[in-house]
């Protein structure tokens, strides 16, 4: 077995017994080197154990009922207000949440735009639907 695989394959079995959801390459550093981890990675979104959520963002994988297709296990909202935490960003809900909740409006939120608090430019999402970002104050 070479160390391609072996990396591949301690990624997997760490990946498999992680309560996370959501996975950054920093996660794998000890594992092998940077270029190791990455292939590693690559060849695990081959498989459709992860799917790549972001740069250096995966996200554990399922195959989907209707279109047979890998895509992430959870929500993209539940996946970007996880990775968020995990940059130390907190999410808040955005202002088409508390319209809703409020019952200003019965247009129900898609769950693509987040509140925060802080800057950010970190795309997050797959298959074309990403994330966007409202600033939310105090």
């Amino acid at each position: 077995m070479n160390r391609t695989n072996a990396v591949k394959d301690t990624i997997a079995n760490l990946i498999a017994n992680s309560p996370r959801d959501v996975f950054i390459r920093k996660d794998f550093q000890d594992i092998g080197s940077y270029v190791q981890v990455g292939r590693g990675l690559n060849q695990l979104v081959k498989k459709g154990m992860l799917v790549k959520i972001g740069y250096g963002l995966y996200a554990k994988a399922i195959i989907a009922p209707l279109s047979k297709g890998i895509i992430p296990r959870k929500p993209l909202r539940d996946l970007a207000t996880e990775a968020l935490a995990r940059f130390n960003i907190e999410v808040f809900p955005s202002s088409y949440d508390r319209n809703y909740d409020e019952g200003r409006t019965t247009q129900v939120p898609t769950g693509r735009v987040v509140g925060v608090k802080i800057r950010t430019s970190r795309k997050i999402g797959y298959n074309g639907r990403y994330i966007n970002y409202e600033y939310v104050s105090d």
